[in-house]
């Protein structure tokens, strides 16, 4: 029985309706897919995974975690953690990426800071995966392995590597000071949707213990979308106050500034080289549309701290200037 006959069926037998039909929801960057059920009211969302490419217990167990702390999180209305098979309720098509606009981003943005001081006020299980030192570097390395040497076809040099050496330390360093709470990894409008005492939040099973900065930074330098400056230094600023109030260990205003710019530029490059690798490996080339966005973050921040200059220089001397040569026709 292939995979598609035997969604079909778990759905029909889970559900128990025998004239089911399943359209496509929606797909992420991993190996899960969703399915929207036809002929059935109200509908629900069928979520395949794989078992031999993603195992869908640890979404299963951080969901747990999640609603434990008040997290709002799809309701699991019937599962198979054998097969890899899930019935979800529907929370319907849009994701917050496809609702957020000027004039209602503060509000959104808002709700989801809602939800992501309930995240991180939970106490990360013992045992949990960390952000630490391999982690950090490990994500790093996605930057010039497989953007600038795979996508873009450079050799660097030793000196390039000291270079980013140099930089990749600073920024491990600074991520590993930083008070250390459950982290969602990807809480971005994307991963967000509206939903009855919403929203809801989704893709959390890779969430671990890290710099307390990071999610909110992902949240308002968002991958697909970007907004002016001013508004997502605003946004920080009201994320600190509100998660201060709340009693989470935020370090000042000013040193959360600067943690929340440096973990940015760690998640920027990590980042690139992620689309660069569902492109090269997973045959996903529409994530890479959206890099030139990081190089944008990355222009704003990078000349501010003397100790990325290197990195700077190496990005502006050797990697744009190989962007450029790629897009031009020979």
């Amino acid at each position: 029985m292939n995979r598609e006959t035997e969604r079909l069926a778990w759905a029909r037998q889970a559900l128990s309706h025998p004239t089911l039909q399943l359209e496509r929801a929606s797909t992420d960057a991993g190996f899960r897919s969703y399915w929207r059920t036809v002929g059935l009211s109200p509908s629900r969302i069928v979520m395949d995974s794989p078992p031999d490419q993603e195992d869908v217990r640890p979404w299963l167990a951080m969901r747990a975690l999640l609603a434990s702390g008040g997290v709002r999180v799809p309701q699991v209305l019937a599962e198979d953690a054998e097969t890899g098979f899930l019935v979800l309720e529907d929370l319907g098509v849009n994701t917050y990426l496809h609702d957020i606009d000027e004039a209602n981003a503060d509000a959104m943005f808002d709700a989801a800071i809602d939800q992501l001081l309930k995240l991180q006020a939970i106490a990360p299980p013992a045992g949990l995966q960390r952000y630490d030192e391999a982690m950090l570097a490990r994500e790093l390395r996605l930057f010039d392995d497989w953007f600038c040497g795979r996508h873009l076809g450079m050799t660097l040099d030793c000196g390039d590597m000291e270079t980013l050496d140099a930089a990749y330390r600073h920024l491990i360093d600074a991520a590993l000071a930083q008070p250390q709470v459950l982290v969602h990894r990807d809480f971005m409008p994307r991963n967000l949707m509206q939903a009855g005492n919403g929203p809801a939040v989704l893709d959390f099973q890779d969430a671990a213990v890290g710099p307390i900065a990071y999610d909110a930074l992902s949240l308002f330098k968002d991958a697909f979308l970007s907004w002016p400056a001013p508004r997502v230094d605003a946004w920080l600023r009201h994320y600190h106050a509100r998660a201060s109030a709340a009693g989470l260990p935020v370090p000042s205003l000013e040193r959360f500034l600067r943690d929340a710019e440096l973990i940015g530029v760690q998640r920027h490059l990590k980042v690139i080289g992620i689309f660069a690798r569902l492109h090269h490996r997973d045959g996903k080339p529409k994530y890479l549309a959206d890099t030139p966005r990081f190089f944008v973050y990355l222009d704003e921040v990078l000349p501010r701290y003397p100790q990325l200059a290197g990195l700077h220089a190496f990005i502006e001397g050797k990697v744009k200037p190989a962007i450029l040569a790629a897009a031009t026709p020979a």
